[in-house]
Order: structure tokens, then C-alpha cells, then sequence
């Protein structure tokens, strides 16, 4: 099979996409798509087999089902700039290859985030982890400081190694806001993972924007799968044992048996659920009906 040229990836590779106030997000390239994935499955059929119908609904069945190597077969490679904070958090995503820039071989650039006035907000006092809605009364003055410390200590930084000082000790001092690069390697199995993770309200903002970036690329790439993968793990919800008798017991005109963080938990996901919609032009019957596995 030859290689798989998607036109919309075409446009895409090599274009930055932005990212924060100087971060980015570029396609530098990509192996296979939806015709590969199919391919992959149908391993003992030939090209030009089955019609579009049947490769959508053929995708739509591995995704739901979670048969998930043939989604394995395409690759795609990034290169990206965030500040080091966020490299930190992506980083843990661990079935990625990558290579980063080193301050050991390289002056690092002068290129500090700096958050805009509206993501300068308090802590949430129900999430140890997270910041509330409302931005802080001294965010202004907040943000003149940061600017302050990061060229004082970039200042820092170039004159220790004016001075001689190794370039691999001098950066230890630099703050997680510096800017770094690297190139980032997935299959679109794993990439979906660290998306659904990503993308979710409860990831950091600041992440949350790049993944939302990659996800432009893996459509333009693969679309009948990004398409299963907003249908059955993007805007899907997951119940546990207890919540789906507790579901059980309440459409049976019987009480919610959960109670307490439980019962809170349940209806944050009930909450969830009815705010899911549909696109306008979702085919229900590829998305939800059951096909041939060929």
C-alpha cells in the first residue's frame, strides 16, 4: 500500500498553529489515516473493498469496542513550544517519543509565558489543584512582577555564563515559565488518550489549549476517526458499578441509593450527560448501530 496523502494534512504540515502568548503547536508530519486504519483492520482484504459508509461505521466499531491497533498504525510528529510547567504535566504521557532542546548544548531564549489578566485567578476552594472563576483583585500588579523577575533572572542566567560559568549548571536556575521546544512522536491511539485527558474541563488551562491545537491536527488527518473518537470517548460519560444501579434503581421509580461525595459525583455526570448534543449532520446510525468487523 502506498503512502496515504490527506489533502487537509497537506495544508496543515509545517503551519504554526499559536499557542498562548508565544507557544505553538506545528504538523510536522504524518503516516497513514482512516484508509490505513481500515486497511489495518481488513488485513486480509484489498484497497477499494469496502464503500465510505462501510470504512465509517468499520471505524466507529473499533473505537466503541476499543479494539485499538489498527489506530496504532497511524503516526503522527509535532513540534511544539511551552513553557517548561506545562512540558512537565505532557510529559507523563509516556507512550510518545520525543527529543527536547538542551540547555546543555544551547543558550536558552529569552521567551518567559506570561498569563493574560484572565487566567490570573484564585485558588479553587474545592480543588486543591485548580483555580476558581474569579481573577484576583492585584492580578495587574501580579503580572508586573512576574515580567520583573523573569529578566532579572534571564539577566542572571547570561552573565553567569558570560562569565564562564557551564551552560548545563546556569540554566538550573531558570523558572518553569521559560519556553522549551521539542519534537514529539504518537500513534493516534495513544494521542486520542492523552487528548480525552487533556481536553477535559478539569485538565490546566494552560494544556488544555495545546491538545485542543493537536486535536485540529489528528482531524485534518484522520477524520472518520476523530469523529469516533469524539463519539465514543470525547463526549462520552463513564459510570461506575455503584452509579449504574443507582441509574438502575431510579429508572425503576425506586430512590437513588447513593449519598454523600457519591450521590455528588453521580449527578456532576447526570449534569454531564444532559449537556452532550449532537452535531447537525451526525449520522446516528454509523455512530451507534452495530457493524461488521470487516
Amino acid at each position: 500500500m502506498a503512502r496515504v496523502i490527506v489533502e487537509a494534512a497537506e495544508q496543515l504540515l509545517d503551519q504554526e498553529i499559536k499557542v498562548l502568548d508565544k507557544g505553538f503547536v506545528r504538523l510536522v508530519d504524518y503516516m497513514g489515516s482512516d484508509e490505513r486504519i481500515v486497511q489495518a483492520a481488513r488485513v486480509s482484504y484489498g484497497s477499494g473493498t469496502k464503500s465510505f459508509r462501510q470504512d465509517k461505521g468499520l471505524i466507529n466499531y473499533l473505537m466503541r469496542n476499543q479494539h485499538t491497533s489498527p489506530f496504532e498504525q497511524v503516526n503522527l510528529t509535532f513540534h511544539t513550544k511551552m513553557p517548561i510547567f506545562v512540558a512537565r504535566q505532557w510529559v507523563r504521557h509516556r507512550t510518545a517519543r520525543l527529543n527536547e532542546i538542551s540547555g546543555r548544548y544551547s543558550i536558552m531564549k529569552d521567551e518567559f509565558y506570561v498569563p493574560d489578566l484572565g487566567q490570573m485567578r484564585g485558588q479553587s476552594e474545592d480543588n486543591k489543584q485548580a483555580r476558581s472563576d474569579e481573577v484576583i483583585a492585584n492580578a495587574t500588579e501580579m503580572i508586573a512582577e512576574m515580567e520583573a523577575d523573569q529578566r532579572l533572572i534571564y539577566d542572571h542566567y547570561t552573565g553567569m555564563v558570560d562569565q564562564g560559568l557551564a551552560r548545563e549548571i546556569a540554566r538550573s536556575n531558570l523558572p518553569l515559565s521559560l519556553y522549551t521546544e521539542w519534537y514529539w512522536q504518537i500513534d493516534l491511539h495513544n494521542l486520542f488518550r492523552f487528548l480525552h485527558l487533556r481536553m477535559d474541563g478539569h485538565a490546566q488551562y494552560e494544556i488544555r489549549v495545546y491538545a485542543e491545537a493537536m486535536a485540529k491536527c489528528a482531524k485534518a488527518v484522520s477524520p472518520l476517526a476523530y469523529d469516533a473518537f469524539e463519539e465514543h470517548m470525547l463526549n462520552s460519560v463513564r459510570f461506575s458499578r455503584q452509579e449504574c444501579v443507582a441509574m438502575s434503581a431510579i429508572m425503576a421509580g425506586g430512590a437513588n441509593p447513593l449519598e454523600g461525595r457519591a450521590l455528588a459525583i453521580f449527578e456532576q455526570k447526570l449534569a454531564a450527560m444532559q449537556a452532550i448534543r449532537l452535531p447537525e449532520d451526525d449520522d446516528a446510525n454509523l455512530a451507534v448501530g452495530e457493524v461488521s468487523p470487516v
